[in-house]
């Protein structure tokens, strides 16, 4: 919305124009709507049942129903409500791949919240497990991923870039992929993300550092693969419109900053799946709109391993008869059970997270 302001070329308004100014601003206004405004959110979260099944397997029954009213859920409302707000503001809405950022977010989002709505205000048990089916859940994601890639495919200043697919490590290796795979690409990378953000939302900052870690990384990638003379310079592809990508990356950045304010141990809210579906989403929909999703499993380093360690416990419990690989899964609560405390866990986690973005972000000179 602001952007419109730069076509007074002769005023100092003219600084709307710059996708690095606005960038700053979508992560300033973001993270402040969400300080200022998470107190009452809280207040208003407390009105509605925690849901204490993240803490099974380390306190008794009793024990997680004598917490729950304790820490709300659901505390991602916030994170979506900021993200909207700061990238309406600062971000071109005449593009297309802004509306579907946040076309996506909202999606997932709202699917979180569903789950979220019948674990804690429709629960048949004290952990709360009522939650909408995995099956259901999935046949969402897939609807929300197959008409985002359809809309992809058809906008007008995206459907050129739309059927690229970049290869890592080698140079101007480009694949042109049909519609149909697309779908099923575009379902596999966004179901990906979003239930790996999910899984590793299961410790005070754990989810929200790593995601501040991996959005700023795509939020990078989306410059320069929105500016032609960096693109070139990459051997990227460039994208049109692109660079509003990385105002509403700018946003998300912004808005789980201000989170971990409150979400840093001890959690005065959790973001539930509210909140990690819709960022899981957000990185997935960033990933698929700058072409780099290959990376995404480099970048998205401490979500592969939450995933796949949930993936392989399940696999190895059931092909062998009830043996574990891990003590607990996800990975986290199996350093956990080792006798890490939850600070050293989620700190030494970030630190992967980085090194991993690092090294994705290596692999658009490395080819």
């Amino acid at each position: 919305m602001l952007y419109w302001l730069s076509q007074y070329e002769d005023s100092p308004l003219r600084i709307f124009k710059y996708l690095t100014f606005r960038s700053a601003g979508a992560a300033l206004i973001a993270f402040l709507i969400v300080v200022v405004f998470a107190p009452v959110m809280i207040r208003f979260l407390k009105e509605f049942a925690v849901a204490p099944q993240r803490l099974a397997g380390f306190v008794s029954e009793e024990e997680l129903c004598a917490i729950k009213g304790k820490t709300p859920a659901m505390g991602g409302i916030l994170i979506i409500i900021a993200v909207f707000v700061s990238t309406i503001l600062w971000a071109r809405l005449d593009l297309m791949v802004t509306r579907l950022c946040l076309m996506v977010m909202l999606s997932f989002g709202l699917l979180g919240f569903w789950d979220d709505f019948r674990k804690v205000r429709r629960m048949q048990g004290p952990l709360g497990k009522d939650g909408v089916s995995g099956k259901l859940r999935l046949f969402a994601e897939m609807i929300i991923a197959i008409a985002a890639i359809f809309i992809l495919y058809r906008a007008p200043d995206t459907r050129d870039s739309a059927p690229l697919l970049t290869i890592p490590f080698m140079k101007e290796a480009l694949l042109y992929m049909p519609m149909w795979f697309a779908m099923i690409y575009g379902v596999f990378v966004l179901w990906g993300t979003g239930n790996g953000v999910n899984i590793s939302d299961g410790m005070d900052g754990l989810a929200t550092g790593a995601m501040i870690i991996a959005m700023m990384s795509y939020m990078i990638i989306a410059y320069l693969c929105g500016n032609v003379d960096y693109a070139e310079y990459l051997s990227t592809p460039y994208i049109k419109g692109c660079g509003e990508a990385a105002v509403f990356g700018a946003a998300v950045v912004g808005a789980c900053m201000g989170f971990l304010w409150y979400n840093s141990k001890p959690a005065a809210m959790f973001m539930g799946d509210t909140g990690s579906l819709a960022l899981g989403g957000s990185l997935g929909i960033m990933a698929i709109i700058v072409k780099q999703e290959m990376i995404l499993p480099i970048i998205g380093g401490v979500f592969v391993m939450e995933a796949g360690s949930s993936l392989l416990q399940t696999l190895y419990y059931k092909a062998t008869g009830g043996k574990r690989i891990f003590l607990m899964a996800p990975v986290h609560h199996h350093f956990q059970k080792k006798g890490w405390s939850e600070t050293q866990i989620v700190t030494r986690f970030w630190i992967i997270g980085a090194i991993c973005a690092a090294v994705g972000l290596a692999t658009l000179k490395i080819r």
